[in-house]
């Protein structure tokens, strides 16, 4: 998101990337130390595409802070930083965390074995944070898919795999149990755990959301066309695709006053 709104938002607004100040909110500490990656600068304009991090616990601390309450803020309708006057907030498919395994499995369905996935059905192994998605195909399984959410269950993931016994063919990984909204960036109780019933109301309040796949959003396929040059064209992958590389040492502790 941040290459496109240093690229094509600020076009459309007539303005130099430079002159921008991205601000995003997050669940998660670690979006900050992503957002200090070399592949995420704009040597031209010498800027990020980030400027700012800050987690939605930190965001309601500043509130705190400024005796502002929830309640007392107005309402306004989000705007559409693709153009036009309406945005509706949904989501993506999957689990209330990246979603990518969905995206994943649907594309990967498609393009290896031609068939067309309606519905994803998430299979709990051992715990909820350990799930499963298969595809069938004659009678044989051709696609293994899982989710790993927590450290406990990244660990006995990599042992298998060391083993040889690991036999999916995607993880998406979460080092939090219960994905993003379980987020240590989320706001707290006092002795730093997360309310059950907190996380349990806010996984209902996600499922309410309506849901809609990129390939249904018009304004994202008016975005590859008009300003991407289409989904596989170089423009596309040079702003949307990235590289995960060891962190070099000089960003491995970074004190910035966010």
């Amino acid at each position: 998101m941040g290459s496109l709104v240093k690229s094509y938002f600020a076009s459309q607004k007539n303005l130099a990337p430079d002159k921008i100040f991205h601000l995003t909110v997050a669940p998660c500490y670690d979006r900050k130390m992503e957002a200090l990656r070399e592949d995420y600068y704009t040597e031209l304009f010498d800027c990020r595409d980030i400027d700012c991090v800050l987690t939605s616990g930190e965001v309601m601390q500043i509130m705190e802070q400024r005796n502002v309450s929830v309640k007392e803020v107005e309402e306004s309708s989000l705007e559409n930083v693709f153009g036009g006057t309406t945005c509706q907030f949904v989501r993506h498919e999957g689990t209330s965390s990246d979603g990518y395994l969905a995206h994943v499995f649907r594309h990967a369905a498609k393009e290896l074995f031609s068939m067309e996935v309606q519905e994803i059905t998430y299979k709990t192994i051992k715990n909820k944070d350990f799930q499963e998605v298969c595809l069938e195909k004659d009678g044989e399984t051709v696609l293994r898919f899982a989710a790993a959410y927590g450290f406990r269950n990244i660990q006995n993931m990599v042992l298998k795999l060391r083993k040889g016994k690991f036999h999916y063919h995607f993880v998406e990984v979460l080092a939090c149990p219960g994905g993003c909204l379980n987020g240590k960036g989320q706001a707290q109780s006092v002795d730093g755990k997360p309310e059950r019933a907190e996380l349990q109301e806010m996984e209902a309040l996600f499922t309410q959301v309506p849901v809609q796949s990129p390939e249904s959003n018009p304004h994202i396929q008016e975005l590859y066309t008009s300003w991407l040059e289409g989904a596989e064209s170089q423009k596309s992958r040079e702003t949307l695709h990235t590289k995960y590389v060891s962190a070099p040492s000089s960003t491995a502790r970074v004190d910035m006053k966010w």
